[in-house]
């Protein structure tokens, strides 16, 4: 089943089965729905492969009300979906996820929005955009929505979809030449020179993720969650093609160590270009590779940019991490009997 396929079916699916059942049964609280294909998941992506069928596979349909609503009605809606709905549909299986009705993942707006972005609203200032984890927009603007009446998730999809304001740009984009820079080429030049193994391959590999994301940032696109990072990397329109081959040598395990950072200082080098080119920083000389520091060409960039940046967000740290999602998981965890958590995970004793 290819991913277009599943998204075409489950909209299939909500029009001929879901839909009218809720309609017919629950027609106040259908009026106030958000549905569609939207979240978690690869298939969202369009980036589903033969390894993806193995958990949370099949049709499915996200459903979001409000939270008022969703505390007051959403048991007994799901009741009645749980009794309602069939087990299969045209010969396919129907998605089992967080919630306990299968092919239909029914939950509170507010609570999807807050567990993704932190907000339940659209971003309405500087620092609430920069608290915002990159990865989790991802799971606001992907997919298909195919029924918002009121119009609420559909808004804060929209926000989303213009991207970050300028000012907010230039402040995460300040933040990982800071990273890139300080944290990695400089930390791995000299873990190489302590001979210091388990440093060099931590800070290396975060080096090379933070340099993907700055390319990201140049091209105005988010960044996805890692798993999804290799194929929508070489995607982008500009930046993908300057550092692939970057991107494809760096990271192989016949790479030598000297070489390795060799090619981040060359994606040192691209990406200050880059930031030359869009006039973020000014036009300068080439420098040197320090011997003892490698080459710290873009905290240099990092101070150009971060002087650009609004005083009241230059203090801020760009949120980068899923911390909104893992509160959520891990209350979801809690909730799940042993079990059936081992069987999510496919866990399967030994005979």
């Amino acid at each position: 089943m290819t991913q277009r396929s599943i998204i075409d079916e489950s909209h299939a699916f909500w029009d001929e089965v879901v839909h009218p059942f809720l309609a017919s049964r629950f027609p106040v609280e259908t009026a106030q729905m958000a549905a569609g294909v939207f979240g978690y998941g690869s298939e969202v992506l369009g980036l589903d492969d033969e390894y993806s069928t193995d958990h949370h596979y099949g049709l499915r349909v996200n459903v979001l009300l409000p939270e008022r609503v969703m505390a007051a009605r959403g048991a007994l809606i799901e009741d009645a979906l749980a009794e309602g709905l069939p087990h299969a549909w045209r010969g396919r299986e129907l998605r089992e996820g967080y919630t306990r009705t299968k092919g239909v993942a029914l939950g509170s707006l507010e609570h999807h929005l807050r567990s993704t972005i932190g907000l339940d609203a659209p971003p309405n200032s500087h620092s609430q955009w920069l608290a915002i984890p990159e990865e989790d927009v991802m799971h606001i603007v992907a997919g298909e929505v195919w029924h918002d009446a009121s119009g609420r998730f559909s808004a804060v999809r929209e926000a989303l979809n213009g991207y970050y304001p300028e000012e907010v740009r230039l402040r995460r984009l300040a933040h990982w030449c800071r990273y890139f820079s300080g944290m990695g080429v400089y930390a791995l030049k000299r873990a190489l020179l302590r001979d210091n193994e388990l440093y060099a391959n931590t800070t290396f590999a975060r080096s090379l993720r933070w340099g993907v994301q700055m390319a990201f940032l140049l091209d105005r696109t988010y960044y996805p969650y890692d798993k999804w990072l290799t194929v929508m990397f070489h995607r982008l329109r500009r930046m993908g093609a300057r550092l692939a081959a970057i991107v494809e040598e760096a990271p192989r395990l016949s790479t030598p160590w000297e070489r390795k950072l060799e090619l981040l200082h060359q994606m040192s080098d691209i990406l200050d270009q880059a930031m030359v080119e869009d006039g973020l920083i000014a036009p300068h000389p080439r420098y040197k590779v320090s011997a003892t520091s490698g080459y710290r060409l873009l905290e240099s960039a990092y101070a150009e940019l971060i002087r650009k940046c609004p005083a009241e967000i230059r203090g801020i740290v760009p949120q980068w991490a899923q911390v909104h999602w893992e509160g959520f998981h891990s209350e979801f965890v809690a909730g799940v009997g042993l079990e059936d958590w081992r069987r999510m995970l496919l866990l399967e004793v030994y005979e």
